[in-house]
């Protein structure tokens, strides 16, 4: 399964979701929705499906709870549980695909994170955020241009610029206010 927009495939899957004919989808469409609310980094989503998703699917289907539980530890900011989960599954063909982009979506949240919270950090926290092995870690570590102290084992990050956005039109805003005061309204 090639994943080209994962936004349609997330719109897809829940749709599959509301339409199921028993109420009930399958547990193949709750654990591809599961990992796509979690490569998408919308826990709240992730979290909400869990809760409905009903106990006997849960029970028949301990991958729902192998993607769970990557997603509680994603929830706590707890990166080495998190990376720890994604590597302890052999996940199924049906979402082995998305585990794997959710990992390196991951590890880029982490190398962001680092670059924007720190001005100097260990090596050991670094490999412990980003899940990788010391020595990738430091590879890769070097490509991003941070320097490293070989002998105290510390780790510069170099800041990484964001693109300035401009701020949304007068228009724009007005029209997502008057979008959700009718949503209230309704």
């Amino acid at each position: 399964m090639l994943i080209n927009n994962i936004d349609k495939l997330a719109d897809d899957l829940e749709r599959q979701e509301l339409e199921a004919p028993t109420g009930v989808a399958s547990a193949q469409i709750y654990s591809q929705l599961l990992a796509i609310y979690l490569y998408q980094n919308n826990l709240c989503n992730a979290k909400f499906l869990w809760k409905r998703i009903p106990a006997s699917i849960k029970t028949a289907n301990p991958e729902l709870s192998h993607i769970w539980t990557v997603g509680q530890h994603l929830w706590k900011s707890d990166f080495p549980s998190t990376y720890k989960a994604l590597n302890a599954v052999s996940w199924s063909d049906t979402v082995a695909e998305i585990m794997k982009k959710v990992q390196i979506v991951v590890r880029s949240r982490a190398v962001d994170l680092i670059s924007q919270a720190y001005s100097s950090i260990t090596l050991e926290t670094v490999v412990a955020m980003t899940g990788l092995p010391p020595d990738l870690c430091i590879q890769a570590c070097i490509e991003k241009g941070w320097r490293i102290e070989q002998d105290t084992k510390i780790v510069y990050p170099v800041r990484q610029l964001s693109e300035s956005v401009p701020p949304p039109s007068s228009e724009d805003q007005l029209y997502k206010l008057t979008d959700f005061v009718c949503f209230l309204e309704n």
